[in-house]
């Protein structure tokens, strides 16, 4: 089949985005064909620009969330560099920033101000707390948001304080839901005319995560509570994580049609007729008895992998619980590209996450690039206001425009002589 053409080429995306939620949303419009000009507005650019590996001014932890974007390094405070990036607003369909509530108004590029401009704008506002709201204007970040939406109290051992995720669960899913919206606004937009604000947070998404017991407890308040419990599931069994022989775990999740299996995977048919665990309900008060009988089942094989296999044969719901090594060459993850292997001249060739969803008629490019700072100021203003090299040769006079040259050691930004 022929690979058609990006779903979004044409659409032209403002980017004042940093760090990782907001980025994950532009980078995502331009993986699937936006046009993204990140605007990075200071001689650092982007904070993430110094973390992961860093070679000759390029890091790890900036490629993988702001590859397939192009930079325009601009001081706006300088006279002129705000009214640049005003002139681009009839070309441009989406604004994305994630600053603290009411500081992109304060710069002069809030949603109200750049409606005038151009109606049909998509603005996406990505925040901790939200917009609106006793919290909205706190200082905030992923774990923060997690904290106040009940989910942080909910993670660890129940005998010891929670815990906090190795992984940037919100800010990554936050990005993808606000991108989601994005495309929305975008067909909204394109049927009536007519652009919007789209208002996302951390603390939603992570709320939004919530699959089971919120209503519960608005219907019985005070007679039912949702507290840490660990390693095991507190409403299902057996559920959650399982010990094996040589150090290794495996994640059991098994629904009331599926226990049989489990049992004559066990070879202990009877487990289905014993009282105790005749149903999910039961089977939950006598966790601990349940879930000794399973793992002292499991130290009869000599490794995780030879009881997955044992569970696979009668069609158990489980998994090894993989480090992220062997995730990272399992070959699932491989065959489906969920790793992706991409280079870059400055850090040599190494393996990222690519998307985490898959369509029918085309494929993702593995061959990416990430732009050093203000490396596409030419282009940008070249192709978007129509300045000549004479007009952009002033700009970087007046200290306007920053960039950084290709072989610097990336400490810090410069404009040209």
């Amino acid at each position: 089949m022929e690979q058609q053409a990006l779903m979004l080429k044409g659409y032209h995306v403002l980017d004042f985005t940093h760090y990782v939620a907001g980025p994950t949303c532009t980078r995502i419009l331009a993986e699937l064909g936006a046009d993204v000009i990140k605007v990075e507005r200071s001689l650092e650019g982007d904070h993430v620009r110094e973390l992961g590996l860093k070679q000759d001014g390029m890091s790890t932890y900036y490629f993988q969330h702001d590859h397939t974007k192009r930079s325009l390094g601009i001081d706006l405070r300088r006279p002129g560099a705000k009214e640049l990036l005003l002139k681009m607003i009839p070309k441009i369909d989406v604004v994305v920033e994630n600053f603290a509530p009411g500081v992109i108004a304060q710069m002069g590029f809030g949603y109200e101000a750049l409606r005038e401009i151009n109606p049909k704008l998509v603005m996406c506002s990505v925040s901790a707390t939200g917009q609106t709201g006793p919290l909205s204007n706190r200082p905030g970040y992923d774990f923060i948001g997690a904290s106040y939406a009940g989910v942080t109290d909910l993670l660890g051992e129940p005998d010891r304080p929670p815990i906090v995720p190795a992984m940037a669960i919100g800010d990554v899913s936050t990005g993808v839901n606000a991108a989601m919206a994005v495309g929305f606004a975008l067909l909204n937009a394109a049927r009536t005319g007519k652009g919007q604000c789209i208002d996302a947070s951390l603390l939603d998404t992570y709320f939004h995560m919530h699959e089971l017991c919120v209503p519960v407890m608005s219907l019985r308040k005070g007679q039912f509570t949702q507290k840490r419990t660990g390693s095991q599931h507190q409403t299902g069994s057996p559920a959650g994580v399982y010990k094996c022989n040589n150090g290794g775990y495996i994640m059991l999740l098994v629904q009331q049609h599926e226990f049989p299996r489990l049992a004559r995977a066990m070879g202990m048919p009877e487990l289905v007729t014993d009282e105790r665990f005749k149903t999910n309900n039961r089977r939950v008060r006598n966790n601990d008895a349940l879930k000794e009988l399973i793992e002292n089942w499991l130290a009869t094989f000599p490794d995780r992998d030879s009881a997955v296999a044992a569970l696979d044969k009668e069609r158990v719901p489980c998994g090894p619980v993989l480090s992220l090594e062997e995730a990272m060459e399992h070959p699932h993850l491989r065959e489906r590209k969920t790793i992706r292997r991409v280079k870059d001249p400055r850090l040599g060739e190494f393996d990222m996450p690519s998307m985490p969803v898959r369509f029918s008629d085309w494929q993702y490019e593995t061959d990416l690039k990430a732009s050093l700072l203000g490396e596409d100021n030419e282009a940008v203003l070249h192709e978007m206001l129509g300045l000549s090299d004479d007009e952009i040769a002033e700009l970087y006079s007046e200290r306007v425009l920053l960039k950084v040259q290709a072989g610097s050691d990336g400490g810090s930004a410069r404009n040209p002589s």
